[in-house]
């Protein structure tokens, strides 16, 4: 090992535990968290790259866990494809360095929806209306995964409107968080920003993040339901708040 890379391994393995841990307990985060904290040593598109591995990882094992994987990928389907078809043409912009704004204004829009949600203002997507919303939802979200690396609008908010319980709530963005890594994924490599040789940072990254989601997933299967979805929400307001801030706090953003 370079020595004179052990204080960048350390950052990244810190910062992939605390994202870990976030992951573990409200089932999402990883990427806001992983993106916003290694936003400050290296470029977006870098940071994006070295979360793949981790990403997927944890990811995979989030969407397993549960008992429902069939039942929620014919439900969340449409949602799915839109996903990868607007991750993989907004990756461009991530490549670019065209998605400073795009992430303020993701941040914003975070915290509106935390906000309201923890003033007891809850959202419901009634099911007659799931095909219709689903797939511009995905499409708007691949579209800002892709500009930014983040997973969460609007395809967080839909899902949790479709009034699944907790453990289903965590599978279902578990298997829309995979989807979305692996089209963000494609869509960088394709753009020649995401090399398999390229993997080695990317997976020291692993084992600190699965340490954190299993500390975060004790930490969850002790909260009540009603617990779960406070501090569901309080982190997404956080995240929203670091996203939206980002711009004005990172040099050069």
């Amino acid at each position: 090992m370079n020595t004179s890379q052990t204080p960048l391994i350390l950052a990244v393995a810190s910062t992939f535990f605390l994202a870990g841990i976030v992951k573990g307990v409200t089932g999402m985060g990883l990427p806001t968290v992983a993106m916003g904290l290694l936003g400050t040593l290296m470029p977006p598109v870098m940071a994006a790259a070295l979360l793949i591995l981790p990403s997927f990882i944890t990811n995979a094992l989030q969407l397993l866990t549960g008992p429902r994987l069939a039942a929620l990928a014919a439900r969340l389907w449409l949602l799915l494809l839109g996903i990868v078809v607007g991750t993989l043409a907004g990756s461009r912009w991530l490549v670019h360095g065209g998605s400073a704004w795009l992430t303020t204004g993701l941040g914003a829009a975070l915290m509106v929806h935390a906000g309201l949600g923890l003033s007891a203002r809850q959202m419901n997507v009634p099911r007659r209306l799931e095909n219709r919303w689903a797939p511009l939802v995905g499409l708007t979200t691949g579209l800002i995964t892709g500009g930014t690396g983040v997973f969460v609008i609007p395809a967080v908010p839909y899902i949790q409107a479709l009034g699944l319980g907790k453990e289903d709530l965590v599978q279902a963005l578990g298997l829309s968080f995979t989807v979305s890594t692996i089209a963000l994924a494609a869509g960088l490599a394709v753009r020649g920003a995401f090399r398999l040789d390229g993997l080695g940072m990317s997976s020291l990254a692993v084992a600190p993040a699965l340490l954190g989601m299993w500390v975060g997933g004790r930490v969850r299967l002790r909260v009540s339901e009603v617990k779960f979805r406070r501090w569901f929400l309080s982190c997404l307001w956080l995240l929203g708040l670091d996203l939206a801030a980002r711009r004005f706090l990172v040099p050069g953003g």
